[in-house]
């Protein structure tokens, strides 16, 4: 896998962080669990019970060490969603989280879960 890095943009790589001082093209060779930072949720935009989702599985990504709790604490948020969750969609893709949390396809469950965003933010603004 190939990835383009701008100057001053960061790479998280196994846990590590990789910070480039000029354009540089990245060639990942075996696998590896990385996350760009243009993906990275920062603490504070945690803001609502989807988002803290993201922002956990995220952490597992990150923290590799700490994987096993992490998740657990993932699966017990994504519990208390679908519990409360009416909208047969949202009920799907919330499960679809957990069957690519299971398969440890993060990267995708990123993205179901980004995807929520929007319906989420909707659904706030009109309670």
């Amino acid at each position: 896998m190939k990835i383009s890095l701008r100057a001053g943009e960061k790479i998280y790589v196994n846990g590590a962080v990789f910070s480039v001082d000029r354009r540089v093209s990245l060639q990942l060779l075996n696998d590896v669990t990385f996350l760009l930072e243009s993906h990275v949720m920062q603490p504070d935009q945690a803001t609502t019970p989807l988002r803290q989702v993201y922002f956990a599985i995220q952490m597992t990504l990150m923290d590799p060490g700490a994987a096993i709790a992490t998740r657990t604490s993932v699966y017990r948020m994504l519990d208390d969603l679908l519990n409360g969750e009416t909208e047969h969609g949202r009920r799907m893709s919330l499960q679809n989280v957990c069957v690519l949390l299971d398969a440890e396809r993060f990267f995708e469950a990123l993205r179901v879960a980004r995807e929520l965003y929007k319906s989420e933010e909707a659904r706030l603004e009109h309670t």
